[in-house]
Parts: structure tokens; C-alpha cells; sequence
């Protein structure tokens, strides 16, 4: 049963429509609503104001929390602006409503610094709206994480200085680095107080925001990757900086790490998931490469699935075997950036250099 529900009761007239139409939606579509909030829960929309910014706190990873923000008039810059809001609210998802001039502007918004956008006209039909509101919605919310990692202290002595493999991955990104395409990691301490930081961490492993990632393969089944929330300008050390990816566990749903002893280690990358499903179908693949950043003329994914889930990771891995070479292929993700596969990272960058664009488009 997909249960969902509403944090609190919203105090405009406009959330207060909004809500009521939300949850006839979504029950009409094969969720249940409940008013108890220790049942189990899918979906949580999780009301927010300027003034009040407090975290729905789940019981569990599957609870996806969509924060809600209204304002009027000028609307607030969605960056600068408004993406701390989904921070602080510990949100998977948020959108931002904004009112003017007769119109409404719906901003969608994800950890990601993806953005969409969605307009409500007066007059326009009511249904309709929150119809694309459900559709932009369900395909996240049903979506499967796959953000736990299971450490064993089993790297061979050999590996606990790294090989030629991990000097590469450490050059290539200081060259991610040296092309500007590593955004500074998104001061999660600046806007979560201690108590906050330890829910976040305690649910998701979480303890800071960066964006971008490189794997190289090792063997046959196992690859190197830099972890997460790093600077991967500076990556050094082994099981920390940088981890030996030994597999996927499907029934236990979580990543498996080996690490050196005696070693305080990262947590692997959301996009390990992805990674790992490459690999094991395509054998001539040595390399990949995640950025925030968009080419011309690549083949994209239709739904933008949140980062370090089953159905993105499959998405991709579709596409790239759909591709007319998947061992030196491009795949964009909507609202989100690249994952570029090459039989080597040097590969991959000099087939990138010079088409990047910074900006990714959004829809």
C-alpha cells in the first residue's frame, strides 16, 4: 500500500485548494491516505514557511518528503533563494509556489539543483493542473534507493596505497577541477543544526553535498569510485577519497565496499548503483564519468528519477545499451547532468573537451 499524507494543515486558502486536490489525486491513483503519521509512509507533502522550518522526520529511507513553499509578488531567487529551504527541510524533493499578477509558477526543485517549472493561470482547469503535478511527482516517489553501504575490511594489502588505476582517478579530477566543473559541495552545516545532521546522516549516510563523480574499472567485477561529499580535486586517500567497489547485494539493497583497516571510510557515491549496472553488461567499458554539465545532441532520459536510485540506474544503463557504441557513449540526465562512458578516463576527456556547456538544460 503507497501511503501518503500531509505534515501539517496549510494556512493559505491556495494550499489549502492545493491539498485537498493532491490528495484526490493521488488517492485516485492508487495511493491511500492516512492522518497517522507513524503508519508506514511513501509520500509525505511537508509544508514550510519563512518563518517555519522544521523537518518532517521519517521513519524510514522510503519516505519520500516533498517540501511546499508559498510566497507573492516578486518571486525569490531559486538558488540562492530558496534551495536552503529544501535543505532545512530535510526534503527530497520541493516546490516552490509563487503568486503574480493573476498567475501561478510552481518550481520544482530537487538536492540535485535540478529545477522544472509548471504554471497555473486563473481560469485555467483545475484538474489538469494537478494532474501534472501528480505526473512530475509519482515517478520519484515510487522510485528505489540504493544509498546503504556495507564496509568490509577485506582490500588486499597490495591496494591500501592505491595502483595505477587510483593515480588516475586522482588526476582526472583534478582535471574535472581544472575545467571548473566541480561546483563547491553545498555547506550542508551552514543551514542544519547538530541534530538535523545526525537524522540526515543516520537516514542517508549524508554528511555533506558534492556534486560530480569518476569510477575506473579494476577488474572484471570490481571498479575503483570516488566517495561522496569529497573534494574530488584532492583525492588521496584509499577507502576514504577514493573506494573499491566490490558489488551490489539485491536482496539486502546496498553496496558493497571494501576498505583497508583501521580506516574511517566515505560513503560511496549515490551513483555507485549506476555504475556497478554498467560495468557488469558491458565488459569494454574502463571508465566513467558523472558531471553536472550537458552536451549538444545526446540521447537524455525522459524522467529525472533522484540520484542513487534502481530505476535511473536502469534508465541509463538502457540507454546505453540502446547506444551505437556503449563503451564510448554519452547519456544525459534530465535536469541533471552527464554520465560518459569510455574505455579510459582519458578517454573521456578528450572526447569532452571543448563541448562541455555549464549549463544544464531544464524542462
Amino acid at each position: 500500500m503507497k501511503n501518503f499524507t500531509l505534515s501539517s494543515s496549510p494556512s493559505s486558502s491556495f494550499l489549502q485548494w492545493m491539498s485537498q486536490g493532491l490528495v484526490s489525486t493521488f488517492s485516485a491513483n492508487g495511493f491511500s491516505y492516512t492522518d497517522n503519521h507513524n503508519d508506514p509512509l511513501q509520500l509525505v507533502f511537508h509544508f514550510v514557511t519563512e518563518d517555519e522550518v522544521k523537518p518532517f522526520r521519517r521513519k524510514a529511507q522510503a519516505t519520500f518528503v516533498v517540501g511546499i513553499l508559498e510566497s507573492k509578488g516578486k518571486p525569490y531567487d531559486l538558488f540562492t533563494d530558496i534551495y536552503p529551504f529544501l535543505v532545512r527541510s530535510l526534503a527530497n524533493h520541493f516546490m516552490y509556489i509563487n503568486h503574480q499578477h493573476g498567475k501561478t509558477d510552481v518550481h520544482f526543485l530537487t538536492p540535485e539543483q535540478g529545477c522544472y517549472s509548471i504554471s497555473y493561470h486563473e481560469g485555467d482547469d483545475e484538474q489538469t493542473f494537478l494532474n501534472k503535478i501528480y505526473k512530475r511527482l509519482e515517478p520519484l516517489t515510487c522510485s528505489r534507493l540504493v544509498i546503504d553501504n556495507h564496509f568490509i575490511e577485506d582490500l588486499p594489502s597490495s591496494l591500501w596505497q592505491g595502483d595505477e588505476i587510483t593515480n588516475e582517478l586522482s588526476k582526472s579530477g583534478k582535471k574535472l577541477d581544472d575545467l571548473d566543473l566541480l561546483p563547491a559541495p553545498f555547506p550542508l552545516d551552514k543551514y542544519l543544526n547538530d541534530r538535523d545532521m545526525r537524522h540526515l546522516k543516520k537516514l542517508y549516510g549524508l554528511g555533506g553535498l558534492s556534486y560530480g563523480n569518476l569510477s575506473a574499472r579494476s577488474d572484471k567485477d570490481h571498479f575503483w569510485m570516488s566517495a561522496s561529499g569529497i573534494d574530488k580535486a584532492n583525492m588521496k586517500e584509499i577507502g576514504r577519497d577514493i573506494l573499491y567497489i566490490k558489488g551490489y547485494n539485491d536482496h539486502d539493497n546496498f553496496i558493497e565496499v571494501s576498505i583497508p583497516p583501521n580506516v574511517t571510510p566515505k560513503r560511496a557515491s549515490v551513483d555507485a548503483i549506476e555504475h556497478w549496472m554498467i560495468y557488469k553488461e558491458h565488459p569494454d567499458v574502463g571508465a566513467i564519468v558523472h558531471i553536472h554539465a550537458w552536451m549538444d545532441g545526446i540521447t537524455a532520459t525522459e524522467i529525472n528519477y533522484p540520484c542513487g536510485t534502481i530505476e535511473l540506474a536502469e534508465t541509463v544503463a538502457k540507454l546505453i545499451r540502446e547506444s551505437n557504441n556503449p563503451s564510448e557513449t554519452i547519456i544525459g540526465l534530465k535536469n541533471h547532468g552527464l554520465t560518459i562512458t569510455g574505455p579510459s578516463l582519458e578517454n573521456i576527456f578528450n572526447r569532452i573537451e571543448g563541448k562541455i556547456q555549464r549549463q544544464v538544460p531544464m524542462s
